[in-house]
């Protein structure tokens, strides 16, 4: 016994000598190759003037045409910013009721109705069952146009199909509030392939409805590492444009209805991880964000068979420092983004304002920004981005989703469980 407690003091001793004679963890150093600064970046707020002067992450990029990249800074009045509630867990999607309470997701699994002065209900019964795994979880939802008289909801998650795979797969069920119930509960739609658990990044999963009623639905590429080929390929549904009908049916003007070998429900390809998708009120056309890797965020304006280009033109690098592909920025057939961020803001949620209380932001696009920490105001002229505006720069939050309420003011979810409303001071 003595013996053993003699050895095991001296092993102690050994491993103590060891640690301390190990040299002191030493900060990142920014000069070294590959190395990504992941902090929040501070904009330049210099009238006339681009938001961001650092470097471009992938070297000698420039923009196709003038405009498509670091608009000058416009400054408007800001708004007051009213904190509803903070006691969200890792909000993701919000929409509204007609009493104008709040529907929000929880990614772990969870939708909650919101009151206007922050009362959060209990979680609702009925939810399926959701595998939360990094980027995976229950992320999006979007009310039935319909939903007075039909109390319709669609959502997004990421079911486990088997013990080693999972699908994103958009449910549909009827809202009872009174029961804070889901009922009618069932999937109309399975992204394809289900990939294996550790493919849990790059899901995107928005949802948006079409004057048609008709559900348009990002896809991540769900990839992490090379070769990223699923994007550009029509036999599966990632990194696509889904269109499809309330009943989960390929949308009927879709593109590729009778093309042999391609997904019929297939809008558009060559998207990374789109997580903001709206529609313009004014044209009635699709509109999108879509994270890029280490650079080339992007707005895009997907159309009927179009390809967007991922990951053979990109406006970035991956992340370790590598180049993508042949590091081109522009190829024949593929389509440039209308607008890109390099380095990037990490956009989720996408909103056009129609609303009459902030009358010198109508018809502007909102991106929220996740490693920006900011919702960025895009004044726009038709397609074109004409100046920008950081707000909310003093809340330090993740955006991840900004939308409008049916009084007009902006609502604006934090990845860190806040809820803010934006009025006019």
């Amino acid at each position: 016994m003595l013996k053993h407690l003699i050895l095991c003091l001296s092993a102690t001793a050994l491993a103590g000598t060891a640690l301390a004679q190990e040299p002191t963890a030493k900060p990142p150093d920014p000069t070294r190759p590959g190395f990504t600064d992941f902090s929040s970046p501070k904009p330049d707020l210099n009238p006339g003037q681009p938001i961001d002067h650092r470097s471009t992450e992938l070297k000698g990029d420039k923009p196709a045409f003038p405009g498509q990249t670091r608009a000058p800074y416009v400054q408007t009045a800001a708004p007051k910013v009213t904190l509803i509630t903070d006691q969200l867990h890792s909000p993701w999607g919000l929409g509204f009721l007609p009493d104008g309470k709040m529907i929000v997701t929880e990614k772990e699994g969870k939708i909650r109705i919101v009151s206007q002065d922050g009362a959060l209900s209990a979680p609702l019964s009925g939810v399926p069952e959701v595998l939360m795994i990094k980027q995976l979880g229950l992320l999006d939802i979007e009310l039935d146009p319909k939903f007075a008289s039909n109390h319709t909801i669609y959502f997004t998650f990421n079911e486990a199909e088997d013990h080693d795979t999972s699908a994103i797969v958009v449910g549909k069920a009827k809202l009872d509030e009174a029961k804070l119930a889901l009922t009618d509960v069932n999937v109309i739609f399975r992204a394809k392939p289900a990939l294996p658990r550790d493919h849990a990044v790059n899901a995107g999963s928005r949802i948006t409805i079409d004057r048609q009623g008709d559900l348009f639905v990002s896809i991540g590429d769900r990839s992490q590492s090379p070769p990223w080929d699923y994007a550009q390929k029509l036999d599966n549904d990632l990194g696509k444009m889904i269109h499809i009908t309330p009943a989960g049916k390929p949308a009927p003007n879709n593109p590729y209805l009778h093309t042999p070998g391609v997904l019929p429900e297939i809008w558009s390809r060559g998207h990374r991880t789109p997580q903001g998708l709206t529609i313009n009120p004014a044209t009635g056309e699709l509109w999108e964000v879509e994270h890029g890797p280490r650079g080339g965020d992007e707005i895009n304006q997907p159309q009927a068979g179009k390809n967007y280009g991922w990951p053979v033109i990109v406006h970035g690098i991956d992340y370790p420092g590598d180049i993508i592909g042949a590091g081109i920025t522009e190829h024949a057939g593929m389509e440039q983004p209308l607008y890109y961020w390099d380095p990037v803001i990490a956009p989720s949620g996408l909103l056009f304002y129609t609303g009459d209380k902030f009358p010198q932001w109508k018809n502007n696009l909102f991106v929220g920004g996740l490693r920006s920490e900011m919702v960025d105001r895009i004044v726009l002229d038709g397609t074109k981005v004409v100046s920008e505006e950081p707000l909310l720069l003093d809340q330090h939050s993740r955006i991840r989703d900004v939308r409008q309420g049916p009084e007009g003011f902006i609502y604006v979810l934090g990845d860190n469980g806040k809820l803010f409303r934006l009025t006019p001071q």
